[in-house]
């Protein structure tokens, strides 16, 4: 079988050729859409679901939140696992589930069980379901430079400006806000006061709550003119939450202002953000959504802040804290320069051992080739470019390597023996090529599918250790079996191509009698003491 299809490709060379320029730009075409990340992803296939209840502890958290959740997300199906964790004023329930779920269609599975499961819960507690980007999405770190402004003004900033901007761009999920004040209007209540006037303290928290609000009226007609009634109650400043009712002492008002403070301040923080020994900080950090391209969402995001800065207040700029596309950039990179190290290296060696380059170019051709064919069965499966499948594809280039020297050495050393210097026509030149290709053929072929089975047990791996080591086998797997009809189809071809002119023989070649100088005393040497000791 084998031997027919290189009869068949060295008779359609046209054609072989022109399926091999379709292939290598197709495979170009698959390498821009390809997306590219520095690791594969190893994080579980999980839906965050997070409930906030502010001042109640961990144990009412977990009787009245966590636990009706759980009990009521079990039913889910394809579910792997799910844990709940309970903490001061906070729920987060976990829904792990299997591997080969979509994302997409577990998050609305989730939703449907959240509408019966709330129910349940508390009045007011409503549970919000999380970003839909994974423990690796976080591409990139950012902190606003900004000398001289103060924490609170920069996290209102950052809130209320920078945040909304960046999340615009297409692939991010979250811009999470960090570091700085959280500005919050805050009522100090004096308990004796309330004491002394009489008024609950649910009273005031009803005033101030209506107070804060438009009030809705109606709509009337007077002297052929239509009016709308509504009553303005958004609170704009201090002195208009000073002035919001709370009772009545007789027939004076009780305001805020007569039994608590107000002022403008920080919300509660656990923690603060430091960089670099340098004081506070304030931030964002960029979430990515689920199988997009990091390289180009960090990309486009740094777009974005170009057009942000115009915007902000004079002197402040962003200043990055972690940016993955270098990782991504320097793996890239490395791989290119593999190649072409790969290139050059087997151009030497057929030089040196052949003198002849037109037998190099039609082994080097191949390599580009072979490669880019590779992305369009990495963008069908949905692998990412990245370190492990990058990988992948310089150990699978020795094998393609390989491969080639084999056809083009054997080739040219038919070639070389029926020549012997003079010039041999085309027929005949293309009889002896079919003849040499199909003789180490089936060695070349089969040994390329033994190597592709050898991979099976990394296949079979699941978790977290398949996550990690599948990119690197099905990315050399789908090298190499591009590669092994390649060599059969392709390989030929070019040497038919390529391998032309006048050929010398092994032993015409310097490079080769000199070797040969050297191991065959060697090789007599090791023949005659291996006698002996027998």
């Amino acid at each position: 079988m084998v031997e027919k299809i290189i009869s068949l490709a060295l008779h359609n060379r046209l054609m072989v050729v022109l399926f091999a320029a379709a292939l290598l730009a197709f495979g170009i075409y698959s390498v821009e859409r390809n997306p590219v990340d520095a690791i594969p992803d190893l994080s579980e296939n999980q839906v965050i679901v997070f409930t906030e209840w502010m001042g109640r502890a961990p144990q009412v958290i977990e009787d009245q939140v966590t636990y009706p959740l759980v009990s009521n997300l079990q039913g889910i199906p394809k579910v792997k696992n799910i844990r709940g964790t309970s903490m001061f004023g906070m729920s987060f329930v976990y829904i792990i589930f299997d591997d080969n779920v979509d994302i997409y269609w577990a998050r609305s599975r989730v939703l449907e069980r959240l509408n019966y499961a709330q129910r349940l819960l508390p009045e007011g507690v409503t549970p919000t379901l999380g970003p839909d980007g994974t423990g690796v999405g976080h591409i990139l770190w950012y902190t606003l430079n900004a000398k001289g402004m103060d924490l609170g003004e920069q996290r209102a900033l950052q809130d209320w400006y920078v945040k909304f901007a960046l999340q615009t761009v297409p692939g991010v999920s979250e811009v999470a806000s960090f570091g700085g004040f959280e500005k919050q209007y805050q009522i100090n209540i004096d308990p004796n006061k309330l004491n002394y006037y009489n008024i609950p303290l649910m009273d005031v928290l009803k005033s101030v709550k209506s107070n804060n609000n438009d009030v809705g009226g109606r709509k009337f007609e007077m002297n052929d003119m239509s009016y709308i009634v509504r009553g303005l109650g958004y609170i704009k400043d201090i002195n208009e939450v000073e002035n919001i009712p709370v009772g009545i002492n007789g027939t004076i008002p009780i305001r805020i202002k007569d039994i608590a403070t107000v002022q403008m301040g920080g919300d509660l923080r656990l923690g603060i953000f430091d960089q670099n020994g340098e004081g506070e900080a304030v931030g964002g950090i960029i979430v990515m959504r689920y199988n997009e391209n990091a390289d180009k969402v960090i990309h486009d995001v740094k777009e974005k802040m170009k057009d942000v800065e115009k915007g902000l207040p004079a002197g402040v700029t962003f200043k990055f804290a972690y940016d993955r596309s270098t990782l991504i950039e320097d793996a890239i990179a490395s791989v290119r320069r593999t190649l072409i190290e790969e290139m050059i290296m087997v151009s030497v060696v057929v030089l040196l051992f052949l003198f002849n380059w037109r037998s190099a170019l039609s082994i080097i051709i191949q390599i580009p080739i072979t490669v880019a064919a590779s992305f369009i069965l990495l963008n069908a499966f949905g692998f990412s470019s990245n370190i492990m499948s990058l990988t992948g594809i310089a150990l699978a280039i020795g094998v393609i390597v390989d491969n080639g020297i084999i056809m083009a050495e054997n080739s040219y050393r038919h070639l070389a023996e029926y020549s012997s210097g003079s010039k041999i026509d085309s027929a005949t030149r293309l009889n002896i090529i079919e003849k040499a290709c199909k003789q180490v053929s089936r060695g070349v072929f089969y040994s390329t599918v033994i190597i592709v089975v050898s991979f099976l047990p990394v296949f079979l791996l699941t978790g977290q250790e398949g996550k990690l080591f599948h990119p690197v086998a099905y990315t050399k797997s789908f090298i190499l079996g591009i590669d092994a009809l390649l060599v059969i189809t392709l390989a030929p071809v070019l040497i038919s191509f390529f391998m032309r002119g006048k050929f010398k023989r092994e032993n015409e070649n310097p490079i080769t009698r000199t070797l040969e100088r050297i191991y065959t005393p060697m090789i007599q040497w090791c023949m005659k003491w291996r006698k002996t000791t027998i």
